[in-house]
């Protein structure tokens, strides 16, 4: 008997839905990717940055003249002999608000943290253009370092940027309703809890790389490079060099992968871009891992102080939250440095019913690389802070955490939360009684409680939360961004054989775009999918797109791609009509690569035959119809959005001895709509996790005093292995989303925005009996050993 799978035959409007072949699988599995990397054109020189090898100074001089003796050395610059314009994030918000600051593409004047690019060196081979780097000269005036909340917050702290006073970027207060102060006042319950999370690496496979050429035929530069936001790219560089966007071409090969990081503007990219418009030779870039560990975009690092008031029955009565987020030497484009504490206010409630709420936020400028988003975006570290708000007052109250929550949830919907957003239905409770059934189904509440005679330290913990996604133009408009993302356009294009090709706006980098797409458009006009061709990355096939990042994919560029498919439709059924000799509402798509008339069923015109009129006979057609077979489509998110969610639930085992942390099981109980294909998002669940588990128990870079980064290579910089990672379940619940075409809801980050709570949570619970409760993100080993140690013997733990 052939274990092969059967054919499937996805006609008749059974593609979504299906875990059909990925399409990109015999590509990319058998070596046939093209990467950056991959890419060679003739004549190809290559780039290398000298890098700060300090935190904060001033430049007092550079010499590049050893640099230019290398033999192979083509040509070395500095910022003045580039000349390029600053990338500036912008905010419509008033001066005491938000403190815009500019990011050099080369550092001019001062450098703000160890990595930054001071200077570009261009050689024949990236080895000589290493060595070149080498040996160039930079003087400096070393300035204090700024590596900390408490050092940035200090009064007299040296300014990281003079731009922004008490080096603060972004200080919001979003949200202060009536009832905050009489809440807390009659509350029968007040809890406060202060959480952390370290700062982190995305860690895509693929590092950032560029080769960047100029066509002196067609009077443009063409930069191919790995980016989730090609058009985005396209604004920046082209604005940077002063030059009409026509002239500038961003195309994306296939990318192995950027998890938010690449989903901003980087200075290098522009750099090489510059060089080569120079030159007039291509120039390559591949930015090395110690390079992405210590200078490219890092994420996470923020503090969450949580004020909470409850009545005595456990229903949280009002919130009252401090928030802190260090963005790092520079805001990101298009973003800014308040996309981390802006989005962490809107959404602090998370699935609970919070009657009144006040918020302060903070983005503070440090010494550090600069900050990106990052699969989550602040949402594991409010999701966190609201997660262990509700264990403490469950334990305060005498309540069982998971009914403290049941009665918090939000159960009706839509509802219209106290941060003036809207969410739509979800299953909020019934994921929790889900993810909660299966523990105890599975015995793990037994297995607990037997450990716990035994004299180890067994826990569960759980998250619940939920997770905007495929936010619009309304949203982003919220936080009065300069640069407002939102839409996405989809055109569709049918050939002479009655096959399509799809270009979107969005960029794929591991989520099987070319395949979930394609099931979309092979649902709404009958056809195969193999009929289905998606093109996208490339800022020549469309007027403009933005990426992908948010969630976005599926939401919106899949609802514009449906749309646009939907038009198509209609065009093709008005043709035919006509060919049948009939009213356009007398037909309609058969199902099978045709249109049929509907009360003649024998009757009907094949897509082949239509697109042979349309193209090759055009005398055929009605007189009012063009010959064309193409549809366009733009799609933006109404509203507030829409809200997938989920409940994480972690059994862990803590060893007393080393501070081990070994994870026992893990389920997961997610909600995203219409799943357009379930093996694709259980992947997208398990590796969302995966990360969620590697910031909860792993990665962390931290820093010296001086600002020096700590983790320079893989040896520094903790990353969990399959080893590390236990087998994760997922379980769907589906409520159809109203808002899209598909009924689709976003499923991109929610693995890893409930992984880190509910890991702490069943930490805390495995170390009940020891007086331990931990709040921070990651828990080393070092860090359990040190609190059973404070536990066990406070005084001996007091620093002297």
């Amino acid at each position: 008997m052939s274990d092969a799978a059967p054919e499937f035959d996805g006609r008749g409007g059974r593609w979504v839905g299906a875990s059909v072949p990925r399409r990109e699988d015999p590509r990319l599995l058998t070596g046939r990717g093209r990467f950056v990397d991959d890419i060679q054109l003739p004549g190809t020189l290559h780039a290398c940055f000298v890098r700060s090898t300090i935190a904060h100074g001033r430049i007092t001089g550079i010499d590049l003249s050893a640099t230019l003796a290398v033999d192979g050395v083509v040509a070395a610059y500095t910022a003045a002999d580039l000349d390029l314009g600053d990338i500036v994030a912008l905010l419509d918000r008033p001066p005491e608000e938000f403190a815009p600051t500019a990011m050099p593409i080369l550092a001019k004047e001062k450098v703000r943290f160890v990595g930054e690019p001071v200077a570009l060196v261009v050689a024949r081979d990236p080895y000589v253009a290493e060595d070149g780097a080498e040996l160039a000269v930079v003087d400096y005036e070393p300035l204090g370092a700024i590596v900390s909340e408490e050092t940035a917050l200090a009064q007299d702290a040296p300014l990281v940027h003079e731009e922004a006073p008490g080096n603060v970027l972004l200080d919001v207060s979003m949200f202060d309703t009536p009832g905050v102060d009489e809440a807390f006042a009659d509350a029968g319950c007040v809890v406060e809890v202060v959480t952390r999370s370290g700062r982190q690496n995305a860690l895509p496979l693929e590092t950032r790389g560029v080769i960047a050429s100029w066509d002196d035929h067609d009077d443009q530069l063409l930069v191919q490079m790995c980016t989730q936001v090609p058009h985005q790219v396209r604004t920046a560089l082209a604005r940077s060099l002063r030059v009409p966007e026509r002239t500038v071409r961003v195309t994306v090969p296939d990318m192995g992968g950027g998890f938010g990081q690449k989903c901003v503007v980087g200075r290098e990219e522009i750099a090489v871009a510059a060089a080569a418009r120079r030159l007039n030779r291509p120039v390559k870039w591949i930015e090395d891992r110690r390079e992405a560990l210590t200078a490219g975009f890092l994420a996470r690092e923020q503090r969450y102080r949580t004020r909470a008031a409850f009545d005595a029955d456990g229903r949280i009565t009002a919130l009252d939250v401090d928030i802190v987020c260090d963005m790092g030497a520079y805001s990101c484009y298009p973003f800014t440095a308040g996309i981390e504490p802006l989005m962490a206010s809107a959404e602090m409630p998370s699935v609970y019913q919070v009657p009144a709420y006040r918020v302060r936020a903070r983005a503070i400028t440090s010494n550090k690389a600069p900050t990106a988003p990052y699969r989550g975006v602040s949402r594991p570290q409010y999701v966190m802070a609201m997660e262990r708000v509700m264990e403490r007052a469950a334990r305060e109250l005498g309540i069982d955490p998971l009914e403290i929550r049941r009665r918090n949830l939000i159960t009706q919907f839509p509802y219209t939360g106290v941060n003036a957003v809207t969410y739509d239905p979800g299953t909020y409770r019934e994921s929790l009684d889900l993810a909660e059934a299966t523990l105890r189904d599975e015995g793990w509440y037994e297995f607990r409680d037997k450990a716990a005679a035994e004299g180890r330290h067994v826990g569960i913990g759980f998250c619940c939360f939920s997770e905007r996604t495929g936010y619009g133009s309304g949203a982003f408009a919220k936080r009065k961004m300069a640069v407002v993302p939102g839409f996405d356009i989809s055109e569709i294009r049918m050939d002479t054989t009655g096959s399509v090709v799809v270009t979107s706006g969005t960029m794929n980098h591991g989520q099987s775009h070319e395949t979930t797409l394609a099931q979309i458009v092979a649902d709404r006009l009958g056809l195969h999918i193999d009929q289905v061709k998606l093109r996208q990355g490339d800022t020549e096939r469309i007027a403009y797109g933005w990426g992908t990042f948010a969630s976005r994919s599926v939401t919106i560029g899949g609802s514009a791609v449906a749309l646009a498919a939907t038009r198509l439709g209609e065009l093709l059924c008005r043709i035919a009509a006509h060919l049948l000799d009939t009213q356009p509402d007398n037909v309609r798509l058969d199902g099978a690569g045709g249109v049929v008339q509907i009360d003649d069923p024998g009757r009907r015109a094949s897509f082949e035959e239509i697109a042979d009129v349309a193209y090759l006979r055009s005398h055929l057609l009605p007189k009012d119809v063009e010959p064309t077979l193409t549809a366009t489509a733009s799609f933006d998110v109404p509203g507030d959005g829409t809200f997938s969610n989920a409940t994480h639930a972690v059994v862990v085992e803590a060893d007393p001895g080393t501070g081990g942390i070994t994870i026992l099981r893990y389920a997961c109980v997610e909600d995203c709509g219409v799943v357009i294909h379930p093996q694709v998002v259980d992947g997208q669940c398990r590796g969302g996790i995966a990360q969620g588990i590697a910031g909860a128990l792993f990665e962390e870079v931290t820093y010296a005093d001086n600002g020096e980064p700590s983790a320079a290579s893989f040896i520094d910089y903790l990353v969990p292995t399959a080893t590390e990672i236990p087998d994760i379940t997922v379980s769907h619940l589906e409520t159809p989303c109203a808002f899209t075409e598909n009924g689709a809801k976003g499923a991109g980050e929610g693995g890893t925005i409930g992984a880190p709570a509910a890991v702490l949570n069943a930490i805390n619970d495995a170390l009940r009996h020891t007086g331990v409760e931990l709040d921070t993100t990651p828990v080393h080993p070092q860090t359990v050993l040190a609190a059973l140690d404070a536990a066990a013997d406070p005084e001996r733990s007091r620093p002297a």
